[in-house]
């Protein structure tokens, strides 16, 4: 059964008390949004999620998507709640208030973001990449293009999306062969094929707007001769109403393993009428702008999953009876013990349990620093918050989808036989989480991405944004009473993970093989840290509610048990992953390619 309450209580928690000491807070542009306000768009967010969107997931995947006539048609109900959805501003919560947006904090919209995908992730995919697409249009396109288009795309009336893989190539963008051809005025004519193009078409939105990647007559080859076009399904009349077709068709929709409500389109582009976004032979900075926004929002998306296939495992393992606990009987009218009695059940539980909190607490974080980047007037804070940004997106794509992923097969295992049959719902937290794992750059790519470009740049500056305020906050506390073997856990992982850095940057000097063999482990080992810092401050924060005597007493009691299973159960992998990137990449490159 699929069970979902959005987790409100740990959300505040995560915004109001666990970070207030980060240096990114206190942002004179947002002090309009008080806690009140910020907990009263939360609660009205979770109706949005629990009564509308979640009622849909599991029908909408066993509907699916269809192709009729040209045309690609949203599962039953979609439509209405896209509306709804639309109507009651969702669509425009962190948007800029120039182009009609509501101006919220991304540390309120991420939050936001993970109870849609909690509840519909195939739903949340048609508002979240439109979000990204007008990102990458207000950063680069001209001014006539954001007049004519952002307003009704933050608005949600029309769509967008990101073109970027074709038939013969995937993260080898320098590949493509799309073409555009200039008009001599400033209009372009896109010719080419786009796979795997989420929400490239469907009937939830008037227009769709397409951000789509191809090369000019005369481009240098290679990703240095890439341009970014914005190419609209429905070329605008004068009035900025929805005109003639622009040679935009779907050659088939995929048939995926999961997210079957969202629309994953092959589209051509025969001729149709585009304009240059930035400039030319520049596009893939442009994208990167879209692509790096939505790589922390997949991030949110195996959170979001891991929450909710959480959520309906405890329920499960309340519910099932089966075997008697190992320390006696626990229901002593019914003939079995319901299975949450067990070690190992509680083992997975508190496994999902301790990667979803981890996730929000990191996640919020790095929000606070993408409200930083965008809002503080103090160059320091500024820069550090750009820093943080480009050092923790990876880790946040990469790590949150693995947890997410984690959480939905241990959601399956808590089931048994009831998880892997369709009719409990289950099964299709681990279809829909897989993809998250792969899309925006692969998990893989986002620990190169980490190793190979943001560990080295200017010196190891991205990462003293992190090891700093750790060091720090290590040095603050390892000698309190409580929680002072829990710090020293983190100490530990700490200097694993600066003993990591020091290897691979030896190694990789001489040999990019032995950064590339190491980063996966290195990612996942910087990620660990990161949730424990966050666990162990959290803790330290709870300790003192229950000193000051608060009401709250059993949500403050649970943070502190999550912290500590965490720091026993889970942060141990640190040292595994170390390791393993001590080993260098001797055994992994031996075999000869013809011994596979």
């Amino acid at each position: 059964m699929q069970v979902y309450e959005a987790p409100l209580r740990d959300m505040k928690f995560v915004l109001h008390e666990l970070h207030n000491d980060d240096g990114f807070g206190n942002l004179e542009a947002l002090a309009e949004f008080t806690p009140d306000l910020v907990d009263a768009v939360l609660e009205e967010a979770a109706k949005v999620a629990q009564e509308v969107l979640l009622p849909l997931n599991r029908s909408g995947d066993i509907e699916g998507c269809r192709l009729e006539n040209g045309v690609v048609r949203t599962p039953k109900g979609f439509k209405e709640a896209y509306d709804m959805f639309r109507e009651g501003g969702w669509c425009a919560l962190a948007s800029d208030p120039e182009w009609g947006g509501q101006g919220l904090p991304e540390a309120l919209n991420k939050l936001t973001e993970e109870m849609i995908c909690s509840s519909n992730l195939s739903f949340s995919l048609y508002p979240g990449l439109t979000h990204g697409a007008t990102t990458a249009i207000e950063g680069y396109a001209s001014d006539e293009l954001k007049q004519a288009y952002l307003p009704k795309m933050v608005e949600g009336t029309w769509s967008g999306t990101m073109c970027l893989t074709e038939p013969h190539c995937g993260t080898d963008l320098g590949m493509l062969r799309t073409r555009a051809f200039p008009q001599g005025d400033d209009s372009y004519k896109i010719s080419g094929a786009k796979i795997f193009i989420s929400a490239g078409e469907h009937d939830l939105t008037e227009n769709i707007i397409h951000l789509v990647l191809a090369r000019l007559p005369d481009a240098p080859e290679g990703v240095k001769g890439i341009s970014l076009f914005l190419v609209p399904k429905y070329v605008p009349k004068e009035d900025g109403t929805p005109g003639p077709s622009n040679g935009v068709s779907v050659a088939a929709i995929e048939h995926k393993m999961g997210l079957k409500a969202s629309a994953t389109c092959q589209l051509n582009f025969d001729d149709s009428i585009g304009w240059l976004v930035g400039k030319p032979n520049k596009g893939m900075e442009a994208m990167f702008k879209m692509m790096n926004t939505e790589r922390v929002s997949v991030g949110i998306q195996g959170l979001g999953v891991g929450e909710a296939a959480y959520q309906s495992a405890v329920w499960y393992a309340k519910e099932r009876v089966q075997g008697r606990s190992l320390s006696g009987v626990k229901n002593p009218g019914g003939a079995a013990d319901p299975i949450i009695v067990h070690p190992d059940v509680r083992r997975m539980l508190m496994t999902a349990r301790a990667y979803n909190e981890g996730s929000r607490a990191v996640g919020a974080w790095v929000s606070r620093a993408l409200d930083a980047e965008k809002h503080a007037t103090d160059p320091a804070v500024k820069a550090r918050a750009e820093d943080f940004i480009a050092l923790m997106t990876p880790v946040v794509k990469a790590l949150f989808t693995d947890c997410g992923y984690e959480s939905a097969n241990l959601a399956v295992q808590v089931y048994g036989g009831h998880g892997y049959i369709a009719e409990s719902g289950v099964e299709q937290f681990v279809r829909d989480a897989r993809i998250a794992m792969i899309y925006e750059g692969t998990n893989g790519i986002q620990a190169l991405d980490l190793v190979g470009r943001k560990m080295p740049a200017h010196a190891g500056r991205y990462l003293r944004s992190f090891f700093h305020p750790v060091s720090d906050f290590i040095e603050a506390n390892k000698a309190d009473e409580t929680f002072g073997k829990m710090i020293e856990g983190l100490e530990k992982a700490f200097g694993a993970l600066q003993l990591s850095t020091g290897t691979i940057a030896q190694k990789g000097m001489k040999d990019p093989e032995e950064a590339g063999a190491a980063a996966t482990d290195y990612l996942r080992l910087l990620g660990l840290v990161a949730m424990g810092y966050t666990f162990a401050k959290a803790a330290l924060i709870a300790k003192a509610r229950l000193d000051e005597g608060t009401e709250d007493t059993a949500f403050y009691t649970a943070k502190i048990g999550t912290a500590r299973f965490f720091f026993d159960r889970l942060l141990p992998q640190a040292t595994a992953a170390f390791l393993a990137i001590k080993s260098g990449k001797a055994s992994m490159m031996a075999l000869d390619v013809d011994m596979f």
